[in-house]
This record gives C-alpha cells, structure tokens and sequence, in this order.
C-alpha cells in the first residue's frame, strides 16, 4: 500500500523546491542573493508593506553595482545583473506610478520585455511575482475574482472557507502585487470586472452577508500587460482607461544592447540546459544584424528590403540561439556555427504567412550572398539558408 503523503508534503511551497527541479524558476528565487543583498543595503525609506526602497527596485532591475551581504552565513560580493535592458527612465516611472498605488500598462510590440519587467518589479517590491493572471479569450470574471468549491457549497452552503480565491484575492489580502498578462486578450465584460477593484481596492462578496467585502491591504496594486498590436481586438473600457498608467516599451533601438540581450540572456538559457556549448560574439553579432536588418527593412549600408508580417523582437533573436546551442550540441560540433544559425531562423521569420519566405530570400539572394563574397561566416550562412529555402 503507498505511503500518504503528510500535510507538510502536500504543502511544501515552491520556495523550498531546489532549482534544479524546476524548469523554470520565479525571478525572486533565480535572483534571490540579489533581493538579499539589496535588503540588506537598503538605507532608504519604503513605501508601505514594499521589501525594498524605489531606488534599490531601481537598482536591482538596472544593475551594475556589486553589494557585500551575508549570504548562507557567509559574507560574499554578490554582484547586481542588469535585468531590463530598456530605458532607466522607464523603469522609474513604472516604480513611481506603482508607489502611488495608481496601476500600470505597459504596452509594447511583442518581444519588448513586458512581462520580464513586470516579473522583476513584483519580485522586487512584494517578494512574489507569482500572482499572475494571465488573460486570453476564455478568461472569466471568477478567474479575476474568485470562485466556489461546489460540492462544498452544496453540502454546507456558502462560507468562506469555502471559496477558491483568485490571484487577485490573494494580492489584495496579502498587500502584494497582480500580474495581469495580456488584459486586452480578456473580452471586455471581463475587464471591466477590474474597475470596482482599483477603484475601491476591494472585492464585494454577496454571497457572504456576514464578511461581504474584502478590503486590500497596503502593497496591493496591479501591472497589466499588452501588445500594440492588439489594440483594437478588446480595446480597455474609458473607465477602465483612467486607472491605469500607460508605459510605452519600445523596441530596442541600439544594435549594441540587442546583442548584449542575446548575449546575456542566452547564456543564461544555455546554463539551465546544461549545454556545455558557446556562442561567440561573431554569431550573436550576425544573429541580431539579421533579425536587426530584417525587421526595419533596410541594411546597415542602406540597401532596401522587404519586411515580414510578423514582428522580429529581441525575444525571438534569443530563441534562434537557444535552438542553435541545441542543435550544435546534438546534431553539430559542439560549438554554434552560422550554418546551426541557418538552420534555426526560418521558424521565427515564417509564421502566419508563408509569404514571408520570399522576404528571407530576398534577404540571402541580396545580403547573405553579397557578404559571404568576402566573409567565410556569411557565406557558410547563405549556403545553408539557400539549402532550406530550396
């Protein structure tokens, strides 16, 4: 006969998971020295029920700077990586619209580091960024609010220890911050279902005439997110509009901070796989002046081309490399070459429209192979896209 398990079994918080055994950890664990060591250095006042002070939010999200702190007993320089490769000035005025419990949007095209932001500002401000709904065309209002467990209901009738709470709930009895992912996915009956909650800062709960409003703690606010080019598919109500704050992420101007992205977060994939492989500055170099190039629709000698119907955002760039660390480790070498890089690119550019494979022709007939005449790199590229492409 199994074993059962023990009630500390059943609730043993993912905080207490090794990160090995999670595929993808919360920022506030995979970061977890930094948070430390910030709190730990922390001087400045905070604002109520936030873990770190604006300027130390600021610092641990822009990075930089190395910080002494007592780690696992031990006194150790815990450097500070830079987590949003955006504007400062972004950042800030996300914190500052954040201290005035007033909610944010940040708004951007796809791949921009939305989410990336919102996880880090969470983890950094309430310790949790797991608080997360994430919205899509099935998204219902009990999703935002809460829900009953029925046969409970039905047996004892409504109570409140038998309701389900939503993230939402749990945010504002807690003073901690929601994720909203993709609010302009939800249709908007659903959305306006937030209005009275950021409005009031609290649930009404009728079925409980006893204990029928739950009032939010101090800490509780919300960051939505949402892609520009949803805009028109389920548009935020006016009332909706006038409680949250519009930040506007950009796409990355700066080929030099698009490679070091890839660079970076790369790497960082790379080590979560295991992959006992490197990618070399030339072929991050030539990975993000492709995706670069491709996506404004003109070379760096200024040479015209066509464009795809789909967005090429950093985060894409970042998934080519991943793929190409992959291949190379058990189709290749070991070490990613242009061709792994070839070979990886056509997913991300030829999405919804099989017309784009005529713009990354285009690209290797015109770009690739002018290139590949006077370097080996682009050439072996050119040579292999041209095979896939047929």
């Amino acid at each position: 006969m199994p074993k059962k398990a023990t009630k500390e079994e059943v609730a043993e918080p993912v905080a207490s998971v090794a990160l090995s055994d999670q595929l993808r950890a919360p920022a506030e664990i995979r970061y977890a020295d930094q948070l430390e060591a910030l709190r730990q250095n922390d001087q400045d006042a905070k604002p109520r029920a936030w873990r770190l002070s604006p300027r130390s939010v600021l610092a641990y999200i822009v990075g930089g700077s190395t910080l002494k702190a007592e780690i696992n007993g031990k006194k150790v320089d815990v450097p500070i990586t830079r987590k949003f490769f955006g504007e400062d000035g972004i950042v800030e005025r996300s914190i500052v619209t954040l201290a005035s419990e007033r909610a944010l949007l940040l708004i951007g095209e796809p791949g921009t580091g939305k989410s990336w932001l919102s996880e880090h500002l969470a983890a950094a401000i309430s310790g949790t960024s797991t608080l997360t709904i994430q919205g899509t065309a099935g998204t219902t209002e009990e999703q935002i609010k809460y829900s009953w467990n029925i046969a409970r209901i039905i047996a004892e009738g409504p109570k409140p220890e038998n309701m389900i709470p939503s993230p939402t709930m749990i945010a504002m009895r807690s003073g901690s911050l929601l994720r909203f992912e993709e609010i302009t996915r939800c249709v908007p009956d659903v959305q306006d279902s937030l209005v009275s909650i950021l409005s009031d800062k609290a649930i009404a709960i009728p079925e409980l005439p006893d204990a029928n409003m739950l009032w939010a703690k101090p800490g509780f606010n919300v960051i939505a997110t949402a892609n520009s080019r949803d805009q028109g598919v389920n548009e935020l109500s006016a009332a909706l509009k006038r409680r949250f704050n519009y930040i506007y992420i950009p796409v990355i101007a700066d080929q030099k901070t698009e490679v070091e992205i890839v660079r970076q977060r790369s790497a960082e994939l790379i080590a979560q796989y295991q992959l006992p492989v490197k990618i070399n500055p030339p072929i991050l170099q030539m990975l993000a002046t492709v995706f670069r190039e491709i996506r404004q629709g003109k070379t760096g000698d200024g040479v015209s081309i066509k464009q795809p119907s789909t967005t090429l955002s950093t985060a894409e760039a970042i998934g080519v490399a991943l793929d190409s660390a992959l291949h190379a480790k058990f189709f290749g070498s070991g070490a990613v070459t242009p061709s792994d890089v070839a070979r990886n690119l056509i997913g991300s550019i030829v999405k919804e429209d099989q017309a784009d494979l005529a713009v990354l022709k285009e690209y290797n007939t015109l770009v690739a192979r002018k290139r590949g005449t006077s370097d080996p790199s682009w050439k072996e590229f050119h040579d292999t896209l041209a095979g896939q492409l047929g």
